[in-house]
């Protein structure tokens, strides 16, 4: 599912199914699959009228709908699509800055890197029971390895 911003569609307006195919990019058909399961229309009758605000509240709560938490100890895994547990129970923190970093592992299933930007101050309750291993950033461009 792509990321539809529920705020493009302004809440005092009506719009037809074309109009709301052009706003979002997406095919007529997508909105009429989104009528049928659930958008409200206006009147019930051709041609469909959607209000604004039902357009906005519908995709909202079709993003809640598939949003996925991450539990403590999992990082999300684009290729999978779930939250995982990296391969082993370990993973590296990089310092990208004095309080934040990322939690790089590998994807049990896939096989590729998983990441989880966390503060340093909450990286206790993210890691759960993942084994971390702090990685120091490098300081300046001449203490990075040899270029690609």
């Amino acid at each position: 599912m792509s990321r539809l911003n529920p705020r493009l569609a302004k809440i005092h307006r009506s719009y037809r199914v074309d109009e709301i195919a052009q706003l979002y990019q997406v095919h007529r058909n997508t909105v009429r699959n989104w009528i049928k399961k659930g958008l409200p229309t206006i009147q019930g009758i051709r041609p469909f009228l959607v209000r604004g605000l039902d357009l906005g509240r519908f995709l909202s709560d079709r993003r809640q709908k598939a949003r996925q938490l991450c539990p403590a100890g999992h990082v999300y895994c684009v290729r999978c699509r779930a939250p995982k547990a990296p391969a082993g129970g370990v993973a590296d923190y990089i310092p990208l800055g004095p309080r934040w970093g990322s939690l790089v592992g590998i994807c049990p299933d896939c096989e590729i890197l998983i990441y989880r930007h966390v503060s340093l101050g909450r990286l206790d309750a993210v890691a759960g029971p993942l084994e971390i291993t702090f990685q120091r950033a490098p300081g300046h461009i001449t203490e990075m390895g040899a270029p690609s």
